[in-house]
């Protein structure tokens, strides 16, 4: 039976690099039997590689806003999405010392029931995309203090592979009830 769209609940995974933020993100999907809304910066920086405005950081924050809106449609009890404003806020005061102020409005309208906070538990992954593989812990601790500084709700999960999953499927639970 389809859920209605104001039913779902819409949880973000966010962290620093290389925390398997992705990997999480498509596990708990294809573990709830719903849809999961892709990163949008990793797919415009894999086009557009090399230097980057704080334009292009507006126009992927409104690309993945329009792919969550598109896929909520057809999410079924939850909506996971791969990274959201509070990563495009920080990325926006790390590099260019401001943040549209549209993009810190968005964090407190277009709220998540749970965000899923990646710790740096996982061993580092190059690619031509990651940049910050010395300054992960800066950055979980500043996804932290965004989170709280809103009052979001939030559980940070550990683990390694498997373990990471059970661990953001137990926090699932914790937040809304039993799911199967």
């Amino acid at each position: 039976m389809e859920k209605k769209h104001e039913s779902v609940k819409k949880i973000a995974v966010l962290g620093a690099e290389s925390t398997g933020k992705t990997t999480l993100a498509r596990s708990l999907a294809l573990r709830f039997q719903t849809v999961w809304v892709p990163e949008s910066a990793r797919e415009y920086m894999n086009i557009n590689p090399g230097e980057y405005t704080i334009e292009d950081i507006e126009k992927i924050s409104r690309e993945q806003l329009a792919q969550e809106k598109r896929l909520g449609s057809s999410a079924n009890e939850f909506l996971f999405v791969d990274t959201e404003q509070i990563i495009s806020k920080v990325w926006c005061m790390d590099v260019f010392g401001k943040c549209p102020e549209w993009i810190e409005n968005e964090i407190s309208v277009n709220q998540y029931d749970l965000y899923l906070l990646t710790a740096n538990d996982l061993p580092w992954v190059a690619d031509p995309v990651r940049v910050n593989s010395q300054r992960r812990d800066y950055f979980f601790n500043w996804y932290k203090r965004e989170l709280e500084s809103h009052s979001l709700p939030y559980e940070v999960i550990t683990g390694r592979y498997e373990a990471r999953l059970l661990n953001a499927i137990t926090a699932i639970r914790k937040h809304f009830g039993h799911f199967d």
